[in-house]
């Protein structure tokens, strides 16, 4: 280490969880976001605040107004120009810590590409649906790469890791995803303090094992709701040897024909069927008639909000018309219907 380095993380190598050792592995480490919203952005600077050598920055969205008071990266001139958030992020980063190598992939991970972009010594969970989670579980546990999951709605957050052989794993924890209609940022809110408080937990474990101290990674949850009540952390269950992830070793969230989204030949439309959940088509409607134009029956909800519909159906299947991209329709139906 130089001597600039040594004096610019100097606070940090004082701090004997760290000391130089660490912070020497912080700078030759890989950290790997997966969506820069408002968790993956606090990710991004405080990692490059803290000397991290390597981030690779995945998001397949585009900077919006409404997402500055909470995304903590962009700026109103990155909303003005439309910006992709993972370079958006890129730019700024760089003028925070240029010594740190940034790699933006403006992109919808999928499993076709997950061998090419999750590629580091830790993960963290900046998404915003379970798909995705489990996709990234499944790559972190057949790997034997630590992950941390994190969610944050309303004033409601929580925060897990995953050390893969060590902890449960997400699908020890949460065997299927949520049923039915999920609340989301754009249909129930978020408190920025919230998503400053669960992206800092998901930092704190990340710095544990990129600075080589993976052991001391404590195996809890962590809950909070800043505005109804307190911060809660409990032990994580134990590992189920029943588990299709890890108990089993069946992966099939990394297979590139699991419900994968599909374009409509000549409609300029996808239909998003990625998993069978049963939606209660009379309850998103009342989520969402603040937002825009829906009409709905009990065989289907037509949502529209320009230049988009959405036609959504009782299993969870949806039509986006408007686009040809998989990556806008996956994301439209992850902040609509959650």
């Amino acid at each position: 280490m130089d001597a600039s380095a040594r004096e610019r993380y100097s606070r940090q190598i004082l701090f004997q969880g760290i000391g130089e050792e660490g912070q020497e592995a912080l700078m030759a480490s890989h950290a790997v976001i997966i969506g820069c919203g408002a968790l993956g952005s606090f990710h991004a600077a405080a990692l490059a605040r803290a000397g991290v050598g390597r981030i690779t920055i995945i998001d397949r969205d585009y900077v919006e107004p409404s997402n500055l008071h909470r995304q903590w990266l962009f700026e109103e001139e990155d909303a003005t120009q439309s910006l992709p958030k993972a370079a958006a992020a890129e730019r700024h980063i760089r003028a925070i810590n240029s010594a740190v190598r940034v790699d933006a992939a403006v992109a919808d991970l999928t499993a076709a590409n997950a061998a090419e972009l999750l590629v580091g010594d830790a993960i963290l969970d900046g998404t915003d649906n379970f798909e995705a989670r489990y996709l990234v579980n499944d790559w972190c546990v057949s790997r034997g790469v630590p992950w941390i999951y994190g969610a944050a709605v309303g004033s409601y957050g929580i925060a897990m890791p995953v050390i893969p052989g060590a902890t449960a794993c997400l699908r020890c924890v949460y065997p299927e995803p949520p049923s039915g209609v999920q609340p989301t940022c754009e249909t129930a809110g978020v408190l920025n303090a919230i998503i400053a408080l669960i992206a800092s937990v998901q930092v704190s474990d990340a710095l544990k094992i990129l600075c080589g101290h993976k052991e001391q990674v404590e195996p809890r949850i962590t809950t909070a709701d800043l505005w109804a009540g307190g911060i809660r952390q409990i032990a994580m269950p134990a590992r189920d040897p029943e588990c299709p992830c890890c108990g089993a070793r069946q992966f099939p969230f990394l297979e590139e024909s699991h419900r994968a989204p599909v374009r409509l030949c000549g409609r300029n439309a996808v239909q998003i069927h990625e998993r069978e959940r049963p939606i209660d088509l009379l309850e998103l409607k009342a989520r969402l008639e603040p937002l825009g134009e829906v009409r709905a029956n009990e065989f289907a909800l037509r949502f529209r909000v320009q230049p988009y519909e959405m036609t959504v159906f009782p299993d969870g299947r949806a039509i986006v018309k408007g686009t040809s991209d998989t990556g806008v329709a996956r994301s439209l139906y992850a902040r609509y219907v959650g």
